[in-house]
């Protein structure tokens, strides 16, 4: 393995060893982000469309709903200015990081071993100086300059599943996340908080506001496929497989606190087309 790790941050290319590990990124910016990864050899992007969906998103509603996770500020409570209608970059942010993927990528995957896929972290940042400098005459002239696009690339050889010991160990720390909703790099801050009161043998832990309903895992998220035969069936929305039994997929909904994740939702779709 070769360990590449390459960091393009407004058009700026850095790397090994000048490109930090994706963590210390995240650590030392605030933003919406999220991280994606090649398949087949770096054929392609899984779930890129997704993905950049659920980052407009994230930063839409980290603007609304808690601006400190997306700007960088010393006030605690930071409010945008009202004239500022964020609505208007998505088609911008967009195009920047389409732009810094198209720039980095091919560097990238030009240099890693064939074993090896590529782990593709997203971060966008707001520049609070530059926001605040915006004037309705020059919006679309300053916008660009108003987020700061960060994107991280790092190698890494994908694990063999069906392996002995592959499970997961799971233990319940905290509570659910602030505007769950957004998936925003601040929350990398604290989880490294919570990740000292992880047990030695355990591989994830989980969030709960009362102890009994899991909402989701620090870095993962939590759902159940269960097997019911068919005299259990309750009227719930179960579906029929060929042998005979009943499936349905369990997780904590949007509306109780957890991120909408991407593999989350596409199993809930693949349960519901069958």
């Amino acid at each position: 393995m070769s360990g590449s790790r390459f960091l393009f941050s407004n058009g700026t290319l850095l790397r090994t060893p000048d490109s930090p590990p994706v963590k210390v990124l995240l650590e030392a910016h605030p933003g919406a982000y999220t991280t994606s990864r090649t398949h087949n050899n770096g054929s392609y992007l899984l779930f890129w469309e997704r993905h950049m969906k659920r980052l407009s998103e994230s930063i839409l509603i980290l603007s609304k709903l808690a601006p400190k996770f997306l700007f960088r500020s010393d006030e605690s409570a930071l409010l945008l200015p009202s004239s500022v209608d964020l609505t208007k970059w998505q088609p911008t942010v967009q195009m920047l990081v389409t732009d810094s993927i198209g720039k980095v990528l091919p560097i990238a995957l030009k240099e890693k071993n064939d074993c090896e896929e590529l782990a593709i972290t997203t971060l966008v940042s707001g520049n609070l100086e530059e926001l605040n400098a915006l004037k309705t005459v020059e919006y679309e002239e300053r916008l660009s300059k108003t987020f700061d696009v960060h994107v991280h690339v790092d190698t890494y050889v994908p694990s063999s599943f069906g392996i002995r010991g592959n499970g997961a160990h799971l233990a319940m720390v905290g509570f659910g996340r602030d505007v769950a909703a957004a998936k925003y790099s601040e929350w990398v801050r604290i989880r490294k908080s919570l990740d000292k009161r992880r047990p030695p043998s355990v591989t994830e832990l989980l969030l709960s506001n009362d102890g009994d309903q899991i909402l989701e895992g620090c870095v993962t998220n939590f759902f159940v496929v269960c097997r019911k035969g068919a005299d259990t069936d309750n009227g719930e929305a179960m579906h029929k497989y060929k042998n005979g039994y009943f499936f349905e997929v369990q997780t904590a909904p949007i509306s109780d606190g957890v991120l909408p994740g991407i593999i989350r939702q596409l199993v809930i779709e693949y349960d519901l087309l069958l």
